[in-house]
């Protein structure tokens, strides 16, 4: 009995220190480790340099009431719009609670692959999904806990789906994952109404059994903190996150917050990044995009705002043509003011994910569609200038590039919302071309200021100057001080107008 107890733990114990240098030489197989030194190692995959313009799926249980963004924590503070709203609606968040809402939340006019159809025919060259907002739920096919689109709501693999229909479009794909705040972000579920009927009866989240979904009681000195503190919490972030990594190997992976919990963080980072160099075979086409600059570690995301000027590394803009979730009577961006952000981002060497706010059932307003159409035919229009483009020596002229113009975005960066004029210019560049964008309809004759045969920025004459998707000769000069492009009679409805301007050999 003593021989074969002592023969089973020499077997464990030689069984573990195999395991243990296959886990080794494993770590020390991959091309990056979790610190910054390492993560510096990052090239940019050309795809993302290239792409420009992607849609976001910003949508989830929290759309079924039609008041837009934070209704899973707005509901429950007392006195709130939201909460005013849910009361009104539903009744107490003593009785009916957000997890008693996830169910209605049905997605019954959903069609993943019309959407994406639709999407590609705008002019977008990567999709992103949501995988999961501050709200917990899952929506993807997970086994850390139960509440998931698979096995309740919609009862389908929503990434999953979203991710087929980008493939079979040829679409880039991506997730975004908000878990980090989460833990701090739904503690007002704990509470309870100060006044009223129901005052200290306390909101379904402070029911033990519902943990999993609105998480355990947070440090009250901590609360207020966008990031927790906590260390099993931070475990816990990562191995939600490296779940959704390994179900669906996405191409792009967002984080709504800047890099978190520090090593945490850094750990998964090194992992996206192995686990698709393994996935493509030695070649790294992963991309992350946390709230942080980058240093060449990630691409910055800077959301509802755009940089000041040309950055050396890729980074990106996120926004939404109206409210992150769906609101009743929203007003939304129209496609001129998203083609003068796409193109304001892009001659800075940023891409702009945009949400298209989609309805709790899943389908697309008229309006969004009719928005989300127009922008297709501007691409179709102009793409030569925006698609694999780079920055050129300035990314522009004009009185929105004079700083006491600017205004600050809420989140760094200038704000993503301002009106430009027409003598706003931005510029682009393709192999030995160069693109002068218009963001504004110019009232009179055209004048590009960096463009004048004495321009410090240009070393050849200018040979030719052609209107982006139009046949009309365009009559031109290059004086002195500037491009002067006569405005041409058959001008674009459009806001925003693109000139191709070839150079002298």
């Amino acid at each position: 009995m003593r021989k074969t107890l002592l023969l089973s733990l020499i077997t464990s114990f030689l069984m573990l220190n195999v395991k243990a240098q296959q886990h080794n030489k494993k770590a020390e197989n991959a091309f990056f480790k979790p610190t910054d030194e390492s993560l510096k190692q990052y090239k940019y995959p050309e795809w993302f340099r290239d792409a420009k313009f992607g849609i976001w799926s910003h949508w989830g249980p929290q759309a079924v009431p039609r008041q837009g963004d934070w209704y899973a924590k707005n509901m429950y503070i007392q006195g709130s719009e939201q909460n005013k709203y849910h009361v009104a609606k539903y009744g107490t968040p003593s009785k009916f609670g957000y997890k008693d809402l996830i169910p209605l939340w049905k997605a019954e006019k959903w069609n993943p692959e019309q959407l994406m159809a639709l999407y590609k025919k705008a002019g977008a060259r990567y999709f992103v999904t949501m995988g999961s907002h501050h709200d917990n739920f899952f929506l993807w096919n997970s086994k850390i806990h139960k509440w998931n689109s698979v096995n309740m709501g919609p009862h389908k693999d929503v990434v999953g789906l979203w991710q087929k229909a980008a493939k079979k479009e040829g679409l880039r794909f991506g997730v975004s994952e908000h878990l980090a705040a989460s833990f701090n972000w739904f503690q007002t579920s704990h509470g309870a109404d100060k006044t009223g009927q129901f005052a200290g009866v306390p909101y379904d989240g402070r029911d033990p059994q519902y943990s999993d979904l609105y998480h355990l009681p947070a440090d009250s000195a901590n609360i207020k903190n966008w990031l927790t503190n906590n260390p099993v919490w931070h475990n816990q972030w990562l191995k939600n996150v490296n779940e959704l990594i390994d179900n669906y190997h996405p191409d792009l992976l967002y984080s709504d917050s800047m890099l978190p919990f520090g090593n945490i963080g850094r750990e998964m980072v090194a992992h996206y990044y192995n686990q698709d160099i393994a996935k493509n075979k030695g070649r790294l086409e992963a991309v992350y995009t946390p709230k942080e600059a980058s240093e060449g570690k990630w691409a910055q995301d800077v959301e509802r705002g755009v940089l000041d000027s040309i950055s050396p590394f890729p980074w990106q803009t996120d926004t939404s043509i109206g409210d992150w979730y769906y609101r009743t009577g929203q007003r939304y961006k129209s496609a001129n003011e998203i083609a003068q952000l796409l193109i304001d981002i892009v001659s800075k060497n940023g891409n702009l994910l945009i949400n298209v706010v989609q309805t709790p059932e899943g389908d697309l307003e008229p309006d969004v569609i009719k928005i989300v159409t127009e922008i297709g035919e501007w691409t179709k229009l102009n793409g030569e200038g925006i698609y694999a483009t780079r920055p050129w020596k300035v990314y522009g002229e004009g009185p929105s590039t004079i700083k006491s113009n600017q205004k600050k975005g809420h989140f760094g960066g200038l704000t993503d919302t301002r009106e430009y004029q027409s003598t706003d210019i931005r510029y682009t560049k393709k192999d030995k071309n160069l693109f002068a964008f218009c963001l504004n309809v110019p009232k009179g004759d055209i004048k590009m200021t960096l463009l004048g045969a004495k321009s410090k920025y240009l070393d050849k004459g200018i040979a030719s100057v052609t209107l982006l998707g139009s046949k009309e000769k365009i009559n031109w000069t290059q004086e002195n001080d500037a491009l002067v492009i006569k405005k041409p009679a058959d001008y674009p409805a459009w806001a925003v107008t693109g000139f191709k301007i070839e150079f002298k050999k």
